[in-house]
Order: C-alpha cells, then sequence, then structure tokens
C-alpha cells in the first residue's frame, strides 16, 4: 500500500514556500504516494498546482482537523512547523509515522534577544525541513524550490493586455537578468505591445531585444528626484498600459506605477512599495535572481514559467571592428582573448589587483591568452595599474567601451574573471566561461554566473554574507572573504574551465 502522508505547516507564505522541494524528494522517493498539505486557510491556494501535492487541507479549528484528519486514513505525519498545535495534531491523530523538523527555536531566540550565536544558526529552515525526510530515509535529491512550485494565489487565465510594461530600473546585472522575464512575457501575451522602463546606462540591454518595443529611459543621475519621477509617471500614463511587472524592488518603481494609474501592478511581496501592488509573488533567496523575476510570471498565467538564461544578441560588426582595433593597438594577432572585470561600485567586492595581475600572467604562461580589462572611467586607474604589472600580456580598456561594445567585446571572450558585478551576466548571458570572485555577497544571494561551466570562488568564513552588495569596509576588519582567495585559486579554475 502506497504512502498517505499529511505534512503540515501552518505558518507564513514565505515559510510555506520554503517547503517546496519536500514533497518533490517524498514523490521521487515513493512515487505512488498520496500528499495532503495542512495549511491556513488563507494560504491554501499558495501552492495550488504544485506538481507533488495531491490536495490541500485548510486547518479550520483544532477539533474539526483532527477529525478530519483521523478520517483521512493517513499512514505518515510529516510536521514542518513544530509548534504545540501540531505536535499535539499528530499525537491525537493515530498516525504512527510522525515525524517532526527540528526548529532550533531556543537558539533564534537567544541571539534575538541577547545576540548569542550558534552554529544552529547557520542552517538555513530548508536544510532542517530536509533533515527531518532522512527519519525516513528519504534522500534529499531535491534541495531548492523550483518555478513550477509558485503558483501565487489569483493566477489567472491568459487574459492578454494590449500594453505591458516592465519596469526595472536597478543596475546593470539586474537589467541582464531581466532578459529572462522581458522574453517569456512577450511569448505569454504575443499579442500585446511590451514596453521596458530601464536607466539610461542600461538601456541598451533592452534596445537590442526584438521582443521590445520600446525602451523608456528613466533619467535617475543628474535630474531632481521629483522631475524624474514625475516625467517618468507622466510617460507611462500617457502610454495606457493595462499591466506594470515590476521586478525591482524599490518604492519607487511601485509607487510610480500606482501614480500612473496602472490598473494591474505585480511584484514581489518583499518590495519597499508591496502596498501599491495589486498582485504580490513570494519572494525567496533560494532562487537565482533570474528565476526569481521569472516566477512573476506565474501571477498571471496559468503556464509555468520555465527557466531560462539571459539571452541577448551579439551585434558581430561591431565585434569584428573592437578585435581589430585591438590588434591595431597591441600588435596581437588572432589573440585568444580572457576578459577581466576588477573593479566594483563597492570596495569590499574588489579582489586585490596585484593579485589579478598575478594570475593573468599564469594564465599567459599556461596557454599564451592575452588580456582585456573593461570596467567604467571610475574603473580606468584601477585597471591600469594591472595592465602596467602585465606588460605585452594584458590591456586597459575601461571606460573606452559602451554597454553596446562590453557586449559585442564580450561575445568574443574565451573565458571572464571578475568580481560579483554586472559585467559577470553580460559574460554568462553569451555563455562565456566565467570564473567569478565573491567576498562580502554570496551564492545564496541568487546572483551567481547562471548556467553550468562556471565557478564561484568563495571563502567559507561565518561573517558572510555581510551585506546584500558589499560595503566600503569590511565590519570586522579583518576582509578575509578575499584575502583568503589566492592568484593560484583564480588561475587554477580559469585554466580548468579554458581546458574543458
Amino acid at each position: 500500500m502506497p504512502p498517505n502522508i499529511l505534512v503540515a505547516r501552518l505558518s507564513s507564505l514565505g515559510d510555506l514556500i520554503l517547503t517546496a522541494p519536500v514533497y518533490r524528494n517524498l514523490k521521487a522517493h515513493w512515487p505512488d504516494a498520496r500528499i495532503t498539505l495542512l495549511v491556513k486557510p488563507q494560504y491554501a491556494r499558495a501552492l495550488e498546482g504544485h506538481p507533488a501535492i495531491d490536495e490541500i487541507m485548510p486547518f479550520e479549528g483544532f477539533f474539526s482537523t483532527l477529525a478530519r484528519v483521523r478520517a483521512g486514513g493517513f499512514t505518515h505525519y510529516l510536521d514542518l512547523h513544530s509548534i504545540p498545535r501540531t505536535v499535539a495534531l499528530g499525537a491525537l491523530s493515530g498516525i504512527k509515522n510522525r515525524v517532526h523538523y527540528k526548529k532550533d527555536s531556543l537558539s533564534r531566540q537567544l541571539f534575538v534577544k541577547f545576540r548569542i550565536t550558534s552554529p544552529a544558526l547557520e542552517r538555513h529552515t530548508l536544510n532542517r525541513y530536509l533533515d527531518a525526510l532522512k527519519q525516513w530515509d528519504v534522500p534529499a535529491v531535491f534541495d531548492a524550490p523550483e518555478l513550477s512550485d509558485r503558483r501565487p494565489h489569483g493566477a489567472n487565465s491568459q487574459e492578454c493586455p494590449d500594453k505591458i510594461c516592465i519596469i526595472q530600473t536597478a543596475f546593470l546585472g539586474d537589467a541582464v537578468l531581466t532578459v529572462p522575464l522581458v522574453k517569456q512575457a512577450a511569448a505569454l501575451f504575443p499579442g500585446a505591445k511590451l514596453a521596458v522602463v530601464s536607466r539610461l546606462e542600461t538601456a541598451d540591454i533592452f534596445r537590442q531585444l526584438p521582443e521590445v518595443a520600446e525602451v523608456i529611459e528613466d533619467n535617475k543621475k543628474g535630474v531632481p528626484f521629483y522631475k524624474s519621477f514625475s516625467a517618468l509617471a507622466s510617460r507611462l500614463r500617457e502610454g495606457g498600459y493595462r499591466l506594470a511587472i515590476i521586478p525591482h524592488r524599490s518604492f519607487r518603481s511601485a509607487f510610480c506605477a500606482w501614480l500612473a494609474g496602472i490598473p494591474e501592478r505585480l511584484g514581489f511581496d518583499s518590495s519597499a512599495g508591496r502596498i501599491f501592488l495589486t498582485k504580490k509573488v513570494p519572494f525567496s533567496w533560494l532562487l537565482h535572481d533570474a528565476e526569481r523575476n521569472l516566477s512573476l510570471l506565474n501571477a498571471v498565467s496559468k503556464t509555468c514559467a520555465e527557466p531560462s538564461a539571459p539571452d541577448i544578441r551579439a551585434d558581430s560588426t561591431l565585434a569584428g571592428e573592437l578585435i581589430a582595433r585591438l590588434e591595431a593597438q597591441t600588435g596581437w594577432q588572432n589573440p585568444s582573448l580572457i576578459g577581466v572585470h576588477p573593479g566594483s561600485v563597492w570596495f569590499t567586492k574588489r579582489w586585490f589587483p596585484e593579485r589579478f595581475a598575478d594570475a593573468i600572467k599564469a594564465i599567459n604562461a599556461a596557454t599564451g591568452a592575452k588580456t582585456v580589462l573593461v570596467g567604467g572611467k571610475s574603473d580606468n586607474g584601477l585597471c591600469q595599474s594591472i595592465a602596467d604589472k602585465c606588460p605585452g600580456i594584458a590591456i586597459n580598456w575601461a571606460g573606452k567601451t559602451g554597454i553596446p561594445e562590453l557586449m559585442a567585446l564580450t561575445s568574443r571572450l574565451k573565458l571572464f574573471i571578475t568580481n560579483d558585478s554586472g559585467p559577470m551576466h553580460i559574460a554568462t548571458a553569451y555563455n562565456v566561461p566565467t570564473v567569478a570572485i565573491f567576498g562580502p555577497t554570496t551564492k545564496e544571494l541568487g546572483f551567481f554566473p547562471y548556467g553550468k561551466g562556471h565557478r564561484v570562488l568563495e571563502a567559507p568564513l561565518p561573517c558572510r554574507p555581510c551585506a546584500l552588495h558589499g560595503g566600503n569596509r569590511c565590519p570586522r576588519g579583518h576582509f578575509l572573504c578575499m584575502r583568503l582567495i589566492t592568484a593560484d585559486m583564480v588561475s587554477t579554475a580559469a585554466l580548468e574551465i579554458m581546458r574543458k
């Protein structure tokens, strides 16, 4: 007889979303099992349509729910909440096979009240959920949420709005990681006119997409806030957009869409402007940012978005011109090129220039590859200091390439070495093998190189991550997150990738 499993999680929406991999693992281990999820009534539709859940049971009072459970013929009880109510429910249910996840609530309380740390706090809640399955010898084949897990309340049929705008006015990397959302939105609503709101410096990312009918530039720099904001709101109001998709989690973006009178406004439940959204999708750090953005579409379509990497076209003519210019400037003939981006807006995200130089020289000695150092105008001094240490094998092009040129050049590279930064996402969008150096940030924040064949180098320190974007100084004063990453580690990783 196949298992008849009841899973209880009577908590918030975010915690409920994190349980999604549990059901996939149960079905992978017991394909014929029947899985029922017990949740609060207001979240009964949060995981509706999950491929591994057979029934959603709303919690409607302790005794009425207990009666339903006792009549349900359940053989297994998995308590993913472990509060007195769910423990008592399991004890009185008559179900023999009962497992409760270890909550470590005491460790949390000690940290919140007295700042007493514990190794238990370093383990993610999802890991503790998966640990509970070990008591049934169920292996953790799936260890992260997937796009098809997410069917937010209010998902409707594909009623095609005639005009859609996607608002993404964050940085370069965020813009690149919004490309899959743009493409799938266009495929989902083929009859709609699609516009993208973007910063001036990232507008070229979207201009080269055939799916985009219009790019609206948001001049956030050099103009007083009220002028840029009111100009954007007026432009959107005049555009007559029916749906705004807002992956940018800022108050300004959501408020602007509301002020423009766009009737449907879709964004994340963690947005600073969530009070202005008509539909909100749970935000999870366990998804890559490209997939997080795609999850927004699950709120407006019964067709689940599919994971996809950013895909941007290269201007082959411009790429050829840049290579010709590079060869004329350096005397290199048909060089095998690697790109290096050593800069970052945040000081703690920058690896050491002397180590970049040592890695470049080691790679050149092994492969003969030449290096182009890229970045903005503010990176010119940094890149020149590295180029000076690598005469004849590296050239400084910082500040000499705009976004179109950077995209075209990157498409011709054999390898890209970078800090956690926007150009990293351009490289992976062209499927250029990438070695990324992560210091204050971690892969778990969702901004790692997307796709296969890339490497992230990082030091396993309990103080990481210390910030979402990095900072201007190490909060602990030791900067070990970067100091522990050596030039040999970077060159070894690069050579391994290049050999493959």
